[in-house]
């Protein structure tokens, strides 16, 4: 998985520092895990789903999780191998993520849309000794997928199902806990080795695996749960578990919080909205989708207002129209700035001033370090705009693939970024652009690389660019930008999208836009000047 087994290790002095000031521990992600959740075993878990819908207490959820840890340790998987999943936000995510975290085996969770394409390269690139999967969720079939990837997949031993059908060559998660011990001691775990690694859309076609540590997760998790208030509401999390943000909302932080843990497995703004009266949860953190969709519902009003009262924004970008709609309501917003590589950058607490929190990103959070660079890696000063290099207790430990770990970790220990942004004289950062190609639909990144070589297979396409355009609802969608060959007919938004279908590709990477053009703006080396389609959409949109 990595190879050598080596990760991007920061400089010593940086990691005296973090762990003389208490940013880094000896935790493991399980002795946190169990730490924090049985400091209060009868708080709730429940999951709200049309299909499997769930109420219980933290603690019986986690003795299955413990007997999961058995049963893997029963079939010859503990520390070093990797466990993958692919389950919607249901009771079993909290199972199979916190089981695999007690038995020491390396966590890697997919996304619940991901069609064949994506999980059979993560389930292939990262080595992954068994895989927990449901039977079917809506119109996704699971086990159709797996059936026509399993064969290029030699190191898959084990397959565990979640619902009704188990497949030959499969176990059902029940027959799968049968007999199985309780684990009641952790694995001796190095704290500064892989605990889990994430998958995300990047300049690549191929999914990057970034691999976090036992350090930088534990670490993360403070970060994040220390930049919430205290006396905030519990949060309903339907950001996929599977994903970054959800993953950290959903199955960690409210172990960390003192809360409940309170999932739905589709985000259905209406149901949404009745859940949050009837529970006394909030919603509406995340990307900016998350907050909009429920502003929008004609269900919405002030008794969820009331329950909103502190939102924060992040994964996505953030209209200041966005912004200004939730503050008129009596919702404060503070906006912020990370990545699956690192988590928590920069964000603000609701208490300070509102036009810092409303047209920023943040300022850096404890321990974290920012620079903006030239292109030359000189230092630039406020209101300069350059790359943004980050460090951190919650950086990432580095890539699957050592190369691109070379190429974004420098020797001492910046994360290149990739991005663009400007600090003003009070070190407040604000994102002006990405050098990484990135859409971020509805806080899920879609590699625009991915979906320029699958349109550049259609009949009659010379050469396309995919842009990120302003989406009110997601905050960026795919544009398409496509030069034909002489003659050629244009394909109709249609035609694409069974392309995409035919390539197993998720639905939500698909373009959402096809423009035709006659050529592209060009740098005189003759490459597409995105930025200018980008802008060019901007202005389209008002935006």
């Amino acid at each position: 998985m990595i190879a050598d087994g080596k990760l991007a290790t920061p400089p010593a002095p940086l990691a005296q520092r973090y762990l003389g000031e208490g940013l880094w521990t000896d935790d493991t992600l399980a002795s946190a895990i169990e730490r924090f959740l049985l400091a209060d075993p009868a708080r709730a878990f429940r999951v709200w789903s049309e299909t499997r819908s769930f109420t219980a207490t933290l603690g019986a959820v986690f003795e299955d999780a413990r007997r999961f840890a058995g049963a893997l340790r029963r079939h010859g998987i503990g520390p070093g191998d990797v466990v993958a999943f692919q389950l919607p936000n249901w009771m079993e995510a909290a199972v199979v993520f916190w089981g695999t975290a007690l038995s020491g085996a390396v966590l890697v969770p997919i996304v619940h849309f991901y069609g064949p394409r994506e999980v059979g390269y993560i389930l292939a690139e990262s080595g992954a000794r068994a895989l927990v999967t449901a039977d079917r969720f809506g119109h996704l079939d699971y086990l159709a997928s797996l059936e026509q990837i399993r064969p290029g997949l030699s190191d898959l031993e084990l397959v565990v199902v979640v619902g009704d059908t188990a497949p030959t060559g499969a176990v059902g998660l029940s027959t799968f806990l049968d007999g199985a011990d309780a684990v009641e001691h952790l694995p001796d775990v190095d704290p500064s080795g892989p605990a889990l690694v994430a998958y995300t859309s990047g300049t690549t076609a191929d999914p990057k695996g970034v691999v976090h540590t036992h350090r930088s997760l534990v670490a993360e998790m403070r970060q994040l749960g220390d930049m919430q208030p205290s006396h905030a509401r519990p949060l309903l999390v339907g950001a996929p578990v599977g994903h970054a943000i959800g993953m950290l909302s959903g199955l960690l932080l409210p172990l960390y919080k003192g809360h409940p843990v309170s999932l739905i497995d589709q985000w259905d703004p209406g149901r949404i909205l009745a859940a949050m009266v009837e529970a006394d949860l909030m919603a509406g953190s995340g990307a900016t989708y998350f907050l909009t969709s429920l502003l929008d519902h004609p269900d919405f009003g002030p008794e969820h207002a009331a329950r909103m009262t502190r939102i924060g924004l992040g994964g996505s970008p953030v209209p200041q129209a966005v912004a200004d709609r939730a503050e008129g309501m009596g919702i404060l917003i503070v906006r912020s700035y990370g990545s699956t590589e690192h988590p928590s950058v920069t964000g603000a607490q609701h208490h300070e001033p509102r036009e810092k929190r409303n047209r920023t990103d943040g300022h850096p959070l404890p321990g974290v370090e920012l620079r903006i660079v030239d292109d030359d890696g000189r230092d630039l000063g406020p209101g300069e705009d350059g790359e943004i290099l980050t460090r951190g207790p919650d950086l990432f430990g580095g890539y699957t693939d050592p190369a691109l770990t070379a190429a974004a970790i420098d020797a001492d220990g910046w994360y290149h970024t990739g991005d663009i942004g400007v600090v003003d004289a009070d070190g407040w950062l604000t994102i002006t652009d990405r050098k990484s190609d990135v859409i971020i639909r509805g806080g899920e990144n879609v590699s625009a690389a991915e979906l320029e070589g699958l349109l550049a297979r259609l009949d009659g396409v010379a050469e396309v660019a995919v842009v990120a355009a302003p989406d009110h609802r997601l905050g960026e969608h795919a544009c398409a930008y496509l030069r034909l060959h002489a003659g050629a007919a244009p394909p109709d938004l249609d035609a694409v999208r069974q392309h995409f279908e035919a390539a197993g590709v998720a639905r939500q990477k698909w373009p959402e836009e096809i423009r035709i053009v006659d050529d592209f703006p060009r740098t005189p080396s003759g490459k597409v000047k995105k930025f200018v389609l980008r802008e060019r959409r901007r202005k389209e949109e008002g935006a």
